[in-house]
């Protein structure tokens, strides 16, 4: 049977999953600013709660971003670090895709705009729509005032915000029945998306694990 290991800090959480023999594990802490001290204790602890050395995985999913650009840089240069060394594969999940997953996990929704807060007032935005279990991008990814935010041309039926993002709700165009702007990406939930991008053969090599940041500035304020 497969075995994924997933890992994601490019939040204010740090967290990583392993799905082994069919069961999925997972570990998840809140800790700005200490991913890199905790990242591979984290992959240590829960292989060893498996029983598993590394050897024994197959992939590595990482959240790819949007998100904090130090955080999905520390995610992409543990995950070359492993597969590098290992000979495996990675796959990239975007971690908008991955709130919308978590949104339904936890929600029931199969509909969900999320929105990462970007700083310098913007947000990172993508509408997402279950199909057989996974959470689909409808449209494309961007970073934008909250203000430009909106569905997609062919949205109907109700839709879940989630995401850092919508604590601009105020200033968001787009009205969803229910939104939570404290969800943060999961590793639990990257790994479900991975598990199918990895069925569909989308694996990648370990060269091709790069950021996606949104925006092309990634240290310069925005021009008055």
């Amino acid at each position: 049977m497969t075995t994924l290991l997933a890992l994601d800090t490019a939040t204010e959480a740090c967290s990583v999953a392993l799905l082994h023999d069919g069961n999925v594990l997972s570990h998840y802490e809140v800790i700005p600013r200490l991913h890199a001290q905790r990242l591979l204790p984290m992959i240590k602890s829960i292989l060893a709660e498996a029983g598993i050395g590394m050897s024994a995985l197959d992939a590595i999913a990482f959240g790819r971003g949007p998100g904090a650009f130090t955080g999905v840089r520390i995610a992409i240069g543990v995950v070359q670090g492993l597969a590098f060394a290992l000979e495996r594969p990675v796959l990239p999940v975007s971690n908008l895709a991955v709130l919308a997953q978590r949104a339904f996990r936890e929600h029931g929704a199969s509909q969900v705009a999320s929105a990462i807060d970007a700083r310098m007032d913007e947000v990172y935005w993508g509408c997402y729509r279950e199909s057989v279990g996974e959470m689909r991008l409808i449209g494309n990814e961007a970073v934008m005032p909250p203000e430009q935010a909106g569905l997609p041309l062919d949205a109907a039926g109700e839709w879940f915000g989630s995401g850092t993002g919508w604590g601009y709700a105020e200033r968001i165009p787009v009205k969803p029945s229910a939104f939570d702007a404290s969800l943060l990406p999961h590793a639990q939930d990257l790994l479900t998306l991975a598990t199918f991008a990895w069925n569909r053969g989308e694996a990648v090599p370990a060269d091709d694990a790069q950021p996606v940041y949104l925006r092309d500035k990634v240290a310069t304020p925005k021009a008055r």
